[in-house]
């Protein structure tokens, strides 16, 4: 289609929709809008790694995730794989070494990573300073997951528990 005859058949249908009684610029898809400020959202501490949640499936019907998390130099997550869904890690400040499959790199500022469902992939901050970095997941719902080991009581992991935990969200840490 011609974009002329685009923007023709777009008016059309615009048209259509308000004389036919139909607002579909106010159409419930099932989610609401949502601000959410630089300082707001819950912190969780997830095995060390402090998530701030800023987008949950609950304010998006379920499509997708959105988490902040803000970790000093060594913090890691283990070799894992996701059966449900798919990650994208976006480095805002500092660096995070990164292996998805069998492909390791550090990303810096300004960099992300696909981690998609069914990929082994582990991460680490390295360097010097604290790395800034925003964790999408879709299908959402890990979050309930981070939630349930951020309330795991302090001191080292129990290790056969997390696994437990995670393997009922779908996830599997690769030995």
């Amino acid at each position: 289609m011609k974009r002329k005859e685009f923007i023709q058949a777009s008016a059309a249908a615009i048209l259509a929709s308000r004389f036919s009684g139909k607002n579909l610029l106010n159409k419930d898809y099932g989610a609401s809008p949502k601000i959410v400020r630089a300082n707001e959202g819950p912190i969780e501490n997830v095995l060390g790694d402090i998530q701030t949640l800023k987008i949950s499936g609950a304010d998006t019907n379920g499509q997708v995730v959105l988490i902040e998390e803000s970790n000093p130099p060594g913090t890691a997550i283990p070799m894992h794989v996701h059966s449900k869904e798919d990650e994208i890690f976006k480095v805002l400040e500092g660096k995070l070494e990164v292996t998805v499959g069998n492909e390791t790199t550090i990303l810096e500022a300004g960099d992300l990573a696909f981690a998609p469902k069914g990929i082994p992939h582990s991460w680490k901050v390295v360097g010097e300073q604290t790395c800034k970095t925003i964790l999408i997941a879709f299908p959402a719902g890990i979050e309930l997951m981070f939630s349930e080991l951020g309330s795991l009581p302090a001191g080292p992991p129990d290790f056969p528990k997390v696994a437990e935990i995670c393997g009922r969200y779908g996830i599997e840490f690769i030995q």
